[in-house]
């Protein structure tokens, strides 16, 4: 994988920051969950236009509408697919409300919090490592069924499942990175961090045209 390359392309856009203004522009609305849907839109655009293999693969801001579909959709299966974790932590909170602090149960509380901890934490190294399938069968296919073909995703996921790993850790990178953006007077923070989206969906894409065991074609032919 070329991992420079992910993380400078966007760089290379004559009109990089103007389109990094206006993606900052909405990550600052998604504050209030309103950009979030046009974020996403505009990475899932630019996913598939590195999935081409377009040179520039940043797209203009146009049809916000589109964008905001695309957007909306995506973020609702990320959503269901973070229901576990949300259900886990309910199950935690009532268990200690109904046991109160009963120093006799301490020690079930205090298990049940450390296998809802350990379970919730497997759950999110599972979307995580599941996420270039989702993100890369969405932009071939921007329907919310696209996100629960359970088999093509695990499939494709273990198929290619080094360069999923290293796309994964360095997209968390990138975010790390982009959460130095704070100390630009705290604006610049929702500049980086959506550079570090488009930076992810550079290494989903790469995840994609690398991918192995034809997992690629299959997904591609499920279309």
């Amino acid at each position: 994988m070329d991992v420079g390359k992910s993380f400078s392309y966007v760089f290379e856009d004559e009109q990089w920051l103007t389109k990094v203004l206006i993606g900052g522009l909405f990550m600052l609305a998604s504050v209030v969950l309103v950009g979030i849907p046009f974020v996403l839109g505009y990475v899932v655009e630019t996913l598939r236009n590195i999935m081409e293999g377009q040179a520039k693969p940043l797209p203009e801001w146009v049809d916000l509408g589109e964008k905001f579909k695309k957007g909306l959709l995506l973020a609702a299966i990320l959503i269901v697919w973070g229901i576990p974790i949300w259900i886990i932590a309910c199950f935690q909170a009532v268990v200690t409300t109904i046991i109160g602090d009963s120093s006799s149960a301490a020690g079930f509380v205090t298990a049940i919090s450390c296998l809802t901890s350990i379970i919730s934490i497997l759950w999110s190294i599972v979307m995580a490592l599941l996420e270039p399938a989702i993100f890369t069968r969405f932009a071939l296919k921007p329907e919310f069924s696209s996100g629960f073909a359970f088999e093509e995703l695990w499939r494709f996921t273990v198929d290619n499942i080094g360069n999923v790993i290293i796309a994964v850790l360095l997209s968390v990178v990138a975010s790390v990175l982009a959460s130095f953006g704070v100390i630009l007077c705290g604006v610049g923070v929702f500049l980086t961090s959506f550079w570090a989206y488009l930076v992810m969906a550079h290494l989903f894409g790469q995840v994609y045209l690398q991918r192995k065991g034809g997992a690629g074609e299959e997904l591609t032919a499920a279309l």
